[in-house]
């Protein structure tokens, strides 16, 4: 673990000379991001709210993005009301909060800022979707895509899941498989139609699970296909580019190389580095129509006592950054 700490420090430097490079011809009209920390669960039997949106803020990524040349600000956090708080389930208490995560999220892109979340799991995708769907200029809602990084699909509906989790299921319920009460509480309606969702690096789906993946229009990219930023990345870039207005972009960290995760409870071999992704999303975040990146389920803590996966996190933040960047400079 340590001579791999010490690699990703060294494979740090050379993504921030060329950040900095890069930031010092924009400094004039920097591109201004904002921060997001959604920190509830949603799940039960397990603590509401999740301590990772935090730790990720307060390991100094304002002063990161800052250094590289961003206007960077921290938006108000997602946070019920007491009388929410006392609201009946803690499904229902998520979907609460994940329409104020999708108006936080509309509020900034309207206010020209590029919303980053800090998501506590990847439930937090149906505030996020729902945020740019409502972030037009009238009331009309945008069309949606998705590009989703995932070791899972996590488009297991209540009756196909084996373990139960919620956290199995937010690709499904955005995309109108289940839990339509949840969706529309978000205020993601209408539902994203599958043919407009790229999932990538998915390598462990239960079997029910990829029966719906293979009968829905979902399209997937390899490992293969991250490291080489290959013909198929920019074909469903494109793709989704021609057939949306806005494109939001996920990852779960549960996605990488579990070596750089490795208090993550859910890793799955066969997953990027941080560096590969990182590079991968630079190539994304070119395309003009993505409008929010979000990073969920960060190990934190005792889970992450080296800083190896919030760093990992950071890497992928900026990768991200300097693509919407290289945006102003083409």
């Amino acid at each position: 673990m340590k001579r791999y700490l010490t690699l990703l420090v060294v494979g740090l430097t050379p993504l921030l000379a060329v950040s900095f490079a890069q930031s010092r011809d924009d400094n004039r009209n920097p591109v201004r991001m904002a921060l997001v920390k959604m920190p509830y669960v949603g799940e039960r039997n397990v603590p509401e709210l999740s301590g990772g949106p935090d730790y990720l803020e307060q390991g100094g990524l304002h002063k990161l993005l800052e250094g590289q040349g961003f206007q960077t600000k921290l938006s108000s956090p997602v946070a019920l009301s007491p009388d929410e708080e006392k609201a009946y389930g803690s499904w229902n208490r998520l979907a609460l909060a994940n329409g104020q995560l999708a108006k936080i999220v509309a509020d900034e892109r309207r206010n020209g800022y590029f919303p980053v979340g800090l998501l506590a799991n990847c439930s937090s995708i149906l505030g996020m979707l729902s945020g740019l769907q409502h972030s037009g200029p009238s009331a009309k809602p945008l069309r949606v895509g998705m590009v989703f990084v995932d070791a899972h699909g996590d488009f297991n509906t209540p009756e196909t899941t084996l373990s139960g989790m919620l956290g199995g299921m937010p690709v499904a319920i955005a995309s109108g498989q289940c839990l339509t009460r949840m969706r529309l509480k978000t205020g993601l309606e209408p539902a994203v139609p599958t043919r407009h969702i790229v999932e990538v690096c998915v390598r462990d789906t239960d079997p029910l699970e990829q029966e719906l993946l293979e009968r829905s229009e979902i399209q997937q990219l390899t490992l293969d296909d991250v490291r080489t930023r290959s013909v198929n990345l920019h074909r469903e870039m494109k793709r989704l580019s021609e057939a949306t207005d806005v494109i939001y972009i996920h990852v779960d960290m549960d996605g990488l190389d579990p070596r750089e995760v490795p208090g993550h409870p859910l890793t799955v071999p066969g997953g990027p580095t941080s560096f590969e992704l990182a590079a991968a999303l630079t190539v994304m975040f070119k395309y003009e129509k993505v409008g929010a990146f979000g990073v969920a389920s960060t190990p934190y803590g005792d889970k992450d006592k080296t800083g190896v996966s919030r760093q990992a996190a950071y890497n992928l933040i900026l990768g991200a950054a300097k693509g919407v960047q290289q945006r102003k400079s083409e």
